[in-house]
């Protein structure tokens, strides 16, 4: 009977198989981090011009121009966007508005300042040195209201949003926040549109130009002359709304857009 022939078949040495293993596993890593990154890369232009566009849909939509009958493209025409100096209050030649991003630039300590934590109301630990401001102009151009970005911090987030005034540079046109984590259905209801029409006609600061808004939790009597600086607090979200007031009180003072406004109503006189 012949012999069997031998196995033709020759098994790779274990550590040999672990190599190779190893190394498909490592191309494949480097070339998926190789496509995410170009992926990223790519689409960053687009990323931005999103943002970018979803920034003036809601300073648009804070303006009440929409309401006037205008479509997008006309109210963008509307809209007079310019740097600010916050602590001198002067407008800034060569910083573009619409490519400057406000949360980076907090973070930036060559473009931001820190603020002690007395002057930190809105708990936003820097303050930028140059921000955005929208001037809201009519069909020849003249000033009829302004928009200032806001934000400061809730109970679990930075709040990102935009206070519109009205030509008085007193009366709120409207309050509309774009970016935020607040709890769903808590302080989440900042997006509440009943919430925010609560906002339009309240007014910021008294005849001496001091900050009044007040966001409380008190039953608000429309009769007594209190009522008109206050705004009905969120129920069951008492820190979120106690930072709606902190940050409005921060950006409406002095160490905010005081000394703009104080230019521009001067501007205007």
């Amino acid at each position: 009977m012949p012999a069997p022939e031998p196995d033709s078949t020759v098994s790779a040495p274990s550590g040999e198989s672990a190599s190779r293993t190893l190394l498909v596993t490592f191309v494949v890593c480097l070339v998926c981090s190789v496509v995410v990154a170009g992926a990223a890369v790519l689409l960053r232009p687009i990323q931005d011009a999103n943002q970018k566009a979803d920034l003036i849909r809601n300073v648009i939509a804070v303006s009440g121009l929409l309401k006037e009958g205008l479509t997008e493209e006309q109210a963008l025409q509307r809209i007079d966007a310019r740097m600010v100096e916050l602590a001198t209050g002067d407008e800034v030649k060569g910083i573009d508005p619409d490519t400057f991003n406000i949360a980076k630039a907090g973070k930036n300590p060559e473009i931001s300042t820190a603020l002690t934590r007395q002057e930190d109301v809105a708990q936003i630990r820097r303050e930028p040195r140059y921000l955005p401001v929208y001037r809201i102009v009519d069909g020849n151009g003249d000033f009829k209201k302004l928009i200032l970005p806001v934000y400061g911090y809730g109970l679990w987030s930075t709040m990102y949003g935009f206070l519109a005034l009205e030509e008085d540079l007193r009366t709120v046109q409207g309050l509309q926040f774009y970016q935020h984590a607040e709890t769903p259905g808590l302080g989440g209801e900042i997006d509440n549109p009943k919430w925010r029409a609560q906002w339009r006609g309240k007014v910021v600061f008294d005849e001496k130009w001091r900050v009044q808004i007040e966001v409380t939790k008190v039953e608000i009597d429309s009769s007594t002359p209190e009522a008109q600086y206050q705004v009905d607090a969120l129920a069951g979200a008492t820190i979120t709304s106690r930072g709606v007031e902190n940050l409005l009180k921060f950006w409406l003072s002095d160490k905010g857009y005081g000394p703009y406004l104080a230019r521009l109503r001067h501007e205007r006189s």
